[in-house]
């Protein structure tokens, strides 16, 4: 009778691990990623399907946000009436300078994302420069200030800007503020409920609760984005914490290094509408278009003339807006590629896009960390260098702190940055967004910076690369393995 039922448990088994396996190779678009979760469910099968299933469902066919993706196409039928239009005349005008990229330009402007001219642009490099502008506009604030960070840490200068964030509050200014609930774990117990306390509004962009804890905690809102009065915007890789302001008051151990945009001008529509369409999700609110969110556009022109698009997206887009706009800026350089992640797991379409570029004759420099806070995301993007160094491709690994940076220049007439890192998780996974500028005058200075930086770098050596011992190699393909799940 035990023996019955030890082979019923075994059957019963064998029968839940190929239904879960055929889910996987059903519901799941990478095929690297999906070899990965059947290895994974084959050879450790419980610890396999627990990880699958917390971390490997495709919810952009799922339709985790349904709810949210009704509210947000509600809300670009309604700003795509005030601006879409605007897109072809800001074209039109600025043509020698669009002209480079204008398959980038219709692409964005396909997914929604129009083209906006007469903007102010400011690039803001490290905490030193972002934080102190970032007050200075929060106190000029009249009538709304809009926050959207994955981290915000509950220290001094996480302190500096609620405190601020509350006087305005009190004195009749909207503020809302959205944090996710995993990177910003130290706020929730009591730095959000003083700011509630002080009439703030502060929202988690998906609360984590046990029941759905692994999936929530996978779907993550890695956005920084400020907005203030509507006419002014932040965005980049900077969140807001002391770890990110090299100063000797803080003394921290590590130099970061890391780099945002202040945009003035009609370039803020975009990032206000991705902000009020996930206030509207987290909130449960009705925010809607309208002259206090979205000034007219002859309010805000500035007397510069920079052309602004956004790229963003997450699980509740239909596609990954923010890969193929970086595969497009690939595809579209011509003679140089400058590229800064802090985490390089690229997957196939990048290193192809990348190797192509790189044989065709375009010069190609990466900007890595040395000095990683993930030792098996840095080791794992160790096992793809080889292959680009082969290809031309100039690596060079940051001595001198940590870089944090999300940018990438192309042909010094076009700039991105934004918050999106050079993997899977920002490609497919997490809410993202990302600034795209066409304008050789900011383009240069992203380059220069990008140039002092690697005077704090080292360059790969191929032949050294190559030589190195087996087992280090054999160990970083190793962690490749895991790629698609990290």
């Amino acid at each position: 009778m035990n023996w019955s039922w030890l082979l019923f448990a075994e059957v019963l088994y064998v029968i839940l691990v190929v239904l879960v396996c055929m889910r996987v190779i059903y519901d799941t678009r990478s095929t690297t990623k999906t070899l990965a979760y059947l290895l994974l469910i084959i050879f450790l099968p419980v610890i396999g399907m627990f990880t699958y299933f917390s971390f490997g469902i495709n919810y952009r066919r799922r339709k985790l946000y349904t709810k949210k993706l009704l509210m947000n196409e509600a809300m670009e039928r309604s700003l795509h009436e005030r601006i879409q239009s605007g897109s072809m005349e800001a074209f039109t005008r600025n043509s020698a300078v669009v002209d480079n990229n204008d398959r980038l330009f219709h692409y964005l402007l396909k997914e929604g994302s129009p083209l906006t001219g007469h903007n102010n642009v400011e690039l803001l490099i490290n905490g030193e420069q972002k934080f102190p502008k970032v007050l200075e506009l929060l106190r000029a604030a009249t009538h709304h200030i809009h926050l959207e960070y994955y981290i915000y840490e509950n220290d001094e200068t996480g302190n500096a800007i609620a405190d601020l964030l509350i006087e305005k509050a009190r004195q009749g200014v909207e503020v809302r503020f959205i944090y996710d609930d995993f990177g910003s774990h130290s706020i929730r117990r009591m730095l959000v409920k003083r700011l509630r306390r002080s009439g703030v509004n502060a929202f988690p962009f998906h609360k984590i609760i046990f029941i759905a804890f692994a999936n929530r905690l996978n779907y993550r809102n890695h956005r920084k984005i400020i907005i203030v009065d509507g006419h002014t915007a932040f965005v980049g890789g900077i969140n807001i914490s002391n770890k990110y302001v090299n100063d000797a008051a803080f003394n921290n151990k590590l130099y970061w290094r890391d780099t945002h945009l202040m945009i003035q001008g009609p370039g803020v529509y975009y990032l206000q509408y991705l902000f009020l369409a996930d206030w509207n999700f987290c909130a449960g609110d009705r925010l809607t278009v309208n002259e206090q969110f979205f000034p007219p556009p002859a309010a805000l022109l500035q007397k510069e003339d920079k052309l602004v698009q956004t790229a963003a997206s997450g699980p509740d887009s239909d596609n990954p807006t923010i890969l193929y706009t970086i595969l497009r800026a690939i595809g579209l350089a011509k003679k140089e590629l400058l590229i800064t992640t802090p985490y390089f797991i690229p997957g196939e379409s990048i290193m192809e896009a990348l190797i192509v570029a790189a044989y065709s004759g375009i010069r190609i420099r990466i900007l890595v960390p040395g000095i990683s806070d993930s030792l098996l995301v840095n080791t794992a993007a160790n096992s793809y260098y080889a292959t680009l160094l082969a290809a031309g491709v100039e690596v060079y690994r940051y001595k001198k702190g940590f870089v944090h940076a999300k940018t990438l220049v192309s042909d010094r007439n076009l700039a991105m940055v934004g918050t999106a890192n050079m993997d899977h998780r920002s490609f497919d996974l997490n809410f993202e967004v990302n600034a795209v500028v066409y304008d050789m005058g900011i383009a240069e200075q992203l380059a220069r910076a990008f140039e002092r930086d690697l005077l704090d770098a080292e360059r790969i050596d191929a032949a050294e690369w190559l030589q190195r011992p087996l087992y280090i190699r054999l160990f970083e393909k190793t962690c490749r393995l895991l790629s698609p799940l990290l």
